[in-house]
């Protein structure tokens, strides 16, 4: 809660980045760790929820010789419909989930991301396009959380700009995503999504309705894609269709095994790891030994930021199948240990 007052603006943008991940890693972490099926489509259905948001909030309007539509709804009913039409493109490929596994499934929704993009470069009117289009601040209450010209918000003596507002909004946000998946895992449902993906007939045979809950897991997951979209277009301002693509898909694969297939907080950990170190690599990339500044010749950050990613993905299937959730339990289970040791001398 007190980070806007300490950190510059650029730890903002990459806090806001972080949450975005953060809460569409939650729901590939609930489709891949607790119902055992394989997306790499991901990135498709954050486009919807980005894209989504942006057509229903944005007033209608003309670019130069392009014409770009937009519904100019609150901005709060606009993130609601955008999440449920999110939900309503997982609702639908659900069918095809339900029938296939492991790599089909990973297969199948792979071709998403291709026909996602194929709509974004062409349907103009919605998207922009190539150059896409400027995302819709968002207003809560009549509460604006981007910059307003001509008037500074000051908070305890700390001027309170876009970056600012948008941290308290992601904080938010990603809090009651984790919350609400957290319980999910606890409750039945993840009971029931843990024995599908253990053991898919003898769950059906215990009474699990399996269909139903490969569908249900397909759309809370596509949900929680379709917020990271809308907060992932608030951080950035402007969206464009590239942004969506393959490597996007990639990153969020890389976030949930980094971070634990099975557990909420590891999404969240592995969020942030892969979303805040390539821009913090090409931060420093003056300072650290081995990086070349971008336009000089030498490894860029981008490129290390990726072999970083190749190393802890390799070192944790190696050593560590449970990723960074599980060593985060040991080292609580080896810290309460030793506190208890000493209190009883």
């Amino acid at each position: 809660m007190a980070v806007p007052l300490y950190v510059d603006a650029f730890w903002l943008r990459l806090g806001m980045f972080a949450f975005a991940g953060a809460v569409a890693a939650l729901g590939l972490g609930l489709l891949l760790g607790q119902a055992g099926q394989l997306s790499l489509g991901h990135s498709f259905f954050v486009a919807v929820g980005a894209y989504g948001y942006t057509f229903l909030a944005a007033e209608e309007r003309t670019v130069g010789v392009s014409h770009q539509a937009g519904l100019a709804l609150p901005p709060v009913v606009a993130v609601v419909l955008a999440v449920l039409l999110a939900g309503a493109a997982g609702l639908v490929f659900s069918p095809i989930a339900a029938r296939l596994r492991g790599i089909y499934l990973g297969i199948a929704s792979l071709g998403l991301v291709f026909v996602g993009q194929h709509v974004l470069f062409n349907v103009e009117a919605l998207t922009g396009g190539f150059n896409g289009r400027n995302v819709p601040g968002f207003t809560l209450l009549g509460w604006r959380f981007d910059s307003i010209p001509g008037e500074t918000l000051y908070v305890l003596g700390v001027p309170f700009g876009r970056e600012e507002k948008l941290w308290y909004l992601g904080l938010t946000v990603t809090a009651v995503a984790y919350l609400s998946c957290r319980n999910l895992v606890r409750g039945r449902p993840g009971r029931a999504l843990r024995a599908i993906r253990d053991r898919e007939l003898m769950a059906g045979i215990m009474g699990v309705p399996v269909t139903r809950y490969k569908a249900h897991a397909f759309l809370i997951s596509s949900m929680y894609a379709g917020l990271g979209g809308v907060l992932l277009a608030l951080a950035f301002g402007r969206i464009v269709p590239e942004t969506f693509g393959m490597a996007l898909a990639v990153e969020y694969l890389a976030m949930v095994v980094i971070g634990g297939l099975a557990s909420p907080a590891g999404a969240v950990a592995g969020a942030a790891f892969v979303s805040c170190l390539p821009a913090v690599l090409e931060r420093y990339a003056a300072v650290l030994p081995g990086l070349a500044p971008a336009g000089a010749e030498g490894i860029s950050p981008a490129v290390a930021a990726k072999f970083a990613f190749g190393a802890a993905i390799v070192a944790l299937l190696l050593f560590e199948p449970g990723g960074a959730a599980a060593i985060g339990g040991r080292l609580r289970s080896r810290s309460g240990r030793a506190l208890h040791r000493f209190r009883r001398r």
